[in-house]
């Protein structure tokens, strides 16, 4: 959620201060119709929200409605709220709200989005390749990169799930000889991680589990393509984003929601299934963020 707020930000040329706020109980299990005084409903363990008003605030994530309504009333609506993600409230308490094509929210103050905002730029790519350079500048061609997620509300990745992915990614070294470069989530579980260590063990690869400096952003940069699982809807996006052919590998579960986002990103040529193989493609670019920033300034300067 930070990651798509800070996105929009750098988009838009501005340099953020970042709040990251903790709610008090019960307030934070409420919908934001129902608290008293918001901006007094912060734990001390988080940030605090205060005077002066800044003069834009975007927000994400559900604790942070009501205090964004909160700062855009005691501004006396001087302060321009931005809000990413459908709200639990109606969109018209904020100046303008950002939804992915697959949510409903449509209205006259909403902006609709290809998937979610990222951080993805080709200069943030570069410089990131940069300081892992050494490492990836001489890799044997093709490079695929693959980016792991894990089990959540509705997907669930478990160790025969894993055990696929790995079977696919040694039957896709066999026809191609391809070099991995692969990363995991905190989602993706010790089980699943010793299970794809132990597939990757006579494959040339470097893998990323959470040690050392991350090299997410320089592993899309270097990527001849980027296989992803389908379990994160801003994994997808940050890759098509990063411009390579991406594939994604289907898991258990689902719901409606990923799966119009996953139909959307096949019908307008961002991805395909991933199978165990790589076709000869020319993948169309995500640049959803650059696109956004630009309607957010047209419409503040109205």
């Amino acid at each position: 959620m930070e990651n798509q707020c800070l996105g929009l930000a750098e988009a838009m040329g501005l340099e953020p201060t970042i709040k990251r706020i903790h709610s008090k109980k019960p307030w934070k299990w409420l919908p934001p119709q129902l608290w008293i005084s918001p901006l007094k409903r912060l734990r001390e363990s988080g940030d605090q929200l205060h005077t002066p008003w800044p003069d834009i605030v975007i927000s994400c994530g559900r604790q942070a409605i009501p205090q964004s309504i909160a700062i855009r009333k005691a501004s006396k609506n001087k302060c321009f709220t931005i809000h990413i993600q459908t709200p639990n409230c109606r969109a018209d308490r904020f100046d303008l709200v950002i939804v992915p094509w697959h949510d409903r929210l449509r209205g006259q103050n909403v902006i609709v989005s290809e998937g979610s905002l990222t951080r993805i730029t080709t200069q943030k790519l570069m410089a990131e390749f940069a300081k892992f350079s050494d490492s990836l500048q001489n890799l044997a061609s093709p490079v695929v990169t693959v980016l792991v997620g894990g089990s959540n509300k509705c997907y669930d990745v478990n160790p025969q799930v894993m055990t696929d992915l790995s079977q696919h990614l040694g039957s896709l070294h066999e026809k191609t000889g391809c070099h991995f470069l692969v990363t995991t989530s905190r989602r993706t579980g010790a089980e699943n991680i010793s299970i794809l260590k132990r597939a990757l063990e006579t494959i040339p690869h470097q893998l990323w589990s959470g040690e050392g400096d991350n090299p997410y952003f320089a592993y899309l940069h270097r990527a001849d393509a980027i296989i992803v699982t389908a379990d994160s809807v801003n994994m997808v996006c940050e890759a098509v984003t990063a411009g390579k052919p991406v594939y994604v590998f289907d898991l258990p579960g689902g719901n409606k929601k990923f799966n119009r986002f996953h139909e959307r990103m096949k019908t307008l040529n961002f991805t395909r299934n991933f199978t165990g193989s790589l076709d000869e493609w020319s993948p169309a670019k995500l640049s959803e963020t650059e696109r956004i920033a630009k309607i957010v300034w047209d419409k503040i300067g109205h």
